[in-house]
């Protein structure tokens, strides 16, 4: 006869080795990552209103940066897996960096900074349910940040 720490233990196994395999299957609708891109992946967390919730995917690269504004130039594009009807997203053609070229003061000395990826597509809808799958060219990260509405609604008038 089995003891109760062994029937827990046996329990735990049961129910923790289909999270992994559903974490390892997880990803079998979404293609393979095309040479030169990366397959990137994160979830979000549930919430309680998901629809007051949008999520920012911020695409870009840590590059020696100076007093100027940096940025890439590029844009999001949501495609559909085929046969399963999941959302991806893919960022082909990135353009730069682009800077600003102001003069900087003598004194400015040059950093290393998270330059963004600016253009359509990267703020889309909350959903903790379904990973967020990117691809990203080689040399590109993919980070994220979540946008919750607030409870004050504003209120417009007439002229």
């Amino acid at each position: 006869m089995k003891t109760a720490i062994e029937l827990l233990l046996l329990a735990s196994v049961c129910f923790v080795m289909p999270a992994v395999a559903d974490e390892v299957t997880n990803m079998k609708p979404y293609p393979t990552a095309e040479n030169g891109f990366n397959r990137m992946v994160f979830h979000v967390p549930p919430a309680q209103d998901e629809s007051a919730r949008q999520v920012e995917i911020i695409v870009g690269k840590t590059l020696s940066v100076d007093c100027n504004r940096t940025s890439f130039g590029g844009q999001l594009e949501r495609r559909v897996a085929q046969g399963w009807g999941y959302s991806y997203f893919v960022i082909e053609k990135i353009a730069g960096p682009m800077s600003t070229r102001m003069a900087c003061p003598p004194d400015q000395k040059v950093t290393d900074a998270f330059v963004m990826v600016a253009g359509d597509g990267f703020l889309q809808r909350y959903n903790s349910k379904l990973p967020f799958v990117v691809y990203a060219p080689k040399g590109f990260e993919v980070r994220y940040r979540i946008w919750v509405a607030q409870d004050d609604i504003g209120r417009a008038t007439a002229d």
